[in-house]
């Protein structure tokens, strides 16, 4: 932890877009506290630019977001597999494996959630829709507008429910 408090680095994985969002929370923080919004972005890929391509990308990208921000924890959510769609969630395992690599090149203790953790602690319930948790996010961020996309608020969700874990210090 910095003097200044922690830096929570929330990642969303996805081949094709990958959200990620940084917060910063002050020394002593304690839930309902200030979170202060430091960088939020996505990373796009093609798919026409194949699987190797594109994760090399996705790590450059975070890899970059890393050494601007240097933060403390790193925050993912944890893999899911629909049995309708199998396939997406080895895709994203593929990305989960880039963000835990880097976790491990870059020393940050490395976190996972699961997705209902995150919407309930941000919403208050599990199963909560893309709109509602841009709203809270926006909201505990003290936002004009809600992120977009979705990707992004998700990412900053999963670093904001992070901070909310936090004790007091």
């Amino acid at each position: 932890m910095t003097s200044s408090g922690m830096r929570i680095l929330g990642v969303d994985p996805g081949l094709r877009v990958t959200g990620y969002g940084i917060v910063s929370v002050p020394k002593g923080y304690s839930p309902g506290g200030a979170i202060e919004l430091l960088e939020a972005g996505i990373v796009k890929t093609r798919a026409s630019a194949g699987i190797a391509d594109r994760l090399h990308k996705i790590h450059g990208a975070l890899a970059e977001v890393i050494a601007e921000f240097h933060p403390d924890v790193l925050v993912i959510e944890k893999l899911y597999a629909h049995t309708k769609h199998p396939a997406t969630a080895i895709l994203m395992g593929h990305v989960r494996g880039v963000v835990c690599l880097l976790s491990g090149m870059h020393d940050i203790p490395l976190v996972s959630l699961a997705s209902t953790h995150v919407k309930k602690s941000v919403t208050g319930q599990g199963h909560a829709g893309k709109f509602q948790i841009q709203r809270m996010v926006a909201h505990y961020l003290g936002l004009k507008t809600v992120p977009e996309p979705a990707d992004v608020a998700d990412a900053l969700a999963i670093a904001v429910s992070y901070a909310f874990s936090l004790k007091r210090g």
